[in-house]
């Protein structure tokens, strides 16, 4: 499970150099980058400072809630890209905390979630039925966003390093 923590930390960095390409684009067209913090694909869907936020709840979740651990909270009152990118950071450094042994029971852990009506999962199949999915959702749709209004991040930035040997 640890390495899935890794993975998690990952795209989050990976998202983080994403809203600097943002910044360093915004400056080059001469507009405000925090405007597309308000973008959309579709009038339904989350504005992309939303998803941003989903992307850390999912990955603190994952990690705590399979962990089965207390997640800290956020008050989602991020209004600029530096304030996200914070959000990120600290998420990450949350990350940084947990160690392989607090995955060690995850079999034995029970997840439960109010919208779930009384149902409940293994800390295990949470965090592959439930809360990667959740993550790896809302990752995705920052990046199409940012793509859409034309940041220039594309398929190596989406994956970002790799440990070559």
């Amino acid at each position: 499970m640890h390495v899935l923590v890794l993975e998690i930390k990952k795209m989050l960095k990976n998202l983080d150099g994403w809203l600097d390409k943002t910044v360093d684009f915004a400056a080059h067209k001469k507009f405000d980058a925090n405007t597309l913090l308000q973008a959309r694909l579709a009038p339904d869907m989350l504005p992309l400072v939303r998803q941003i936020q989903l992307a850390c709840d999912h990955a603190k979740w994952c990690a705590a809630r399979t962990a089965g651990k207390e997640a800290p909270s956020h008050t989602d009152g991020e209004t600029t890209v530096a304030e996200c990118k914070q959000r990120i950071a600290t998420v990450i450094a949350y990350l940084d905390t947990f160690t392989a042994k607090d995955f060690e029971n995850s079999d034995a852990v029970t997840v439960t979630h109010p919208r779930w009506e009384g149902r409940s999962m293994t800390g295990t199949n949470y965090l592959v039925e439930s809360g990667l999915t959740n993550f790896f959702f809302h990752v995705t749709t920052a990046y199409a966003l940012l793509r859409h209004n034309g940041v220039e991040v594309g398929k190596r930035d989406y994956i970002g390093p790799m440990t070559w040997k």
